[in-house]
């Protein structure tokens, strides 16, 4: 499936929302999306009609800061530790785990097969779940807890491969590992160490590390995406940062220390034909860039209206929507 040229990337819609948009996940084949946010809320909405308008499921005890759908299933995960099902013919709620983790939700993403759910948090733990039931699977545990300096790290992302034979994680400070998805084991391990920030100067705290994760459609590649050296750790002033790796002997094969876009990288997401990659994040403002990984070449980089935190994009990659601060962009490329 040969993808479309980033060129032709043009803004649809664009939806504004009282709260602060963490996380989209939209029902295949439909104009249906199902949103995480600020307000405790997961919410569904129709992109197609003339006025977006989000209508509360149910609720968390905070932020709902990721949503991933496995078929029918909506999962749902927040600051509150807490992992949700939802069946979104049903309309009901599958199953509640209450202390999915004893921290922090950042993420969860399902397998290509949708069988698994897996989740990370700052317990620095990945955790496996059986997407039709909720149950426990397996735990992954290799992430360290705390910084080298001694403060509590915290463990931001994860993504599966193509065959869903391995998935990846990565941490606060540069640190990735991938595992096999069926046995837990550790596959590979390495690190991006410009992504993570510490200032003993000004402040002592730290800032950065690796906030987004996508293997290659061939499965060879994981590139990583985070923001570069920070002067003041008060703001995201670093440079959005993005490298690729051969996962399984860590070596870096590119790498796009962007100089027009400040902030993270909060998502990544490939082409189906690996023609570019997509990244997507950004500080008070937000940005949608293309890159060319085999010539190492951006090949369009555009400022959308607000701090992008999550995005969607089709598997034709024709079809992209973004969520962020108070904003939601439908876009077409093709």
């Amino acid at each position: 499936m040969k993808a479309p040229n980033p060129d032709t990337l043009k803004l649809v819609k664009e939806h504004g929302r009282q709260p602060i948009t963490f996380a989209v996940a939209r029902a295949p084949g439909t104009d249906r999306v199902f949103l995480g946010s600020s307000d405790f809320a997961v919410s569904e909405g129709d992109l197609s009609a003339a006025k977006f308008e989000a209508k509360e499921l149910y609720k968390h005890d905070s932020y709902v800061t990721t949503v991933t759908l496995a078929g029918k299933v909506l999962v749902s995960g927040g600051y509150d530790g807490k992992l949700v099902l939802w069946d979104t013919e049903k309309k009901q709620k599958v199953r509640t785990a209450d202390a999915a983790h004893a921290k922090w939700i950042r993420q969860a993403r399902t397998s290509p097969d949708g069988k698994l759910v897996v989740s990370v948090a700052d317990d620095m733990v990945a955790r496996v779940w059986d997407a039709a039931t909720g149950q426990l699977v397996r735990e992954l545990k290799g992430h360290a807890e705390k910084t080298p300096q001694h403060f509590p790290s915290m463990l931001y992302t994860l993504t599966f491969s193509p065959d869903g034979k391995h998935l990846a994680s990565g941490d606060k400070v540069g640190h990735v590992i991938v595992w096999e998805t069926e046995t837990g084991k550790k596959a590979a391990e390495f690190d991006a160490p410009v992504m993570y920030t510490w200032d003993v100067k000004q402040r002592l705290h730290s800032i950065g590390g690796i906030r987004s994760l996508a293997f290659s459609p061939d499965g060879k590649h994981l590139a990583v995406g985070g923001m570069g050296k920070v002067g003041n750790i008060d703001h995201l002033e670093g440079n959005a940062r993005v490298e690729v790796f051969t996962w399984a002997d860590g070596k870096q094969t590119a790498e796009f220390p962007d100089n027009k876009f400040k902030g993270l990288v909060t998502q990544l997401r490939w082409a189906p034909d690996g023609a570019w990659l997509l990244g997507a994040g950004g500080a008070n403002d937000g940005f949608v860039c293309f890159y060319d990984v085999a010539t190492k070449k951006v090949l369009k980089g555009e400022k959308v209206a607000a701090h992008v935190h999550d995005v969607w994009l089709s598997d034709d990659a024709m079809s992209l929507v973004t969520a962020g601060h108070n904003k939601l962009g439908v876009y077409k490329l093709g």
